[in-house]
């Protein structure tokens, strides 16, 4: 059985790399936005691991924060829930 953990793990990578293709596509990234954005998931992938034994449980919460940033420029502001 696969644990919760893992599974927002996979969640906030999906919903990454889901919403900058859609901002890509969509017109809302450029070039250099969208590579801004694969650089901080990399610095996250890469260095986080690598500071300590324990703080490379904190590569979920770094991509959710980018994905937060990535909702906010590519629907231009906040999703409306109502």
């Amino acid at each position: 059985m696969v644990g919760l953990p893992f599974v927002f793990t996979v969640l906030a990578q999906v919903v990454f790399w889901t919403l900058l293709v859609i901002g890509i596509v969509g017109g809302s990234l450029n070039r250099v936005s969208a590579s801004v954005f694969v650089s901080l998931w990399l610095i996250g992938y890469i260095v986080l691991p690598r500071i300590t034994w324990w703080t490379g449980a904190f590569f979920t919460p770094w991509v959710a924060i980018l994905d937060i940033a990535l909702v906010f420029v590519v629907d231009h502001g906040d999703v409306k829930l109502t």
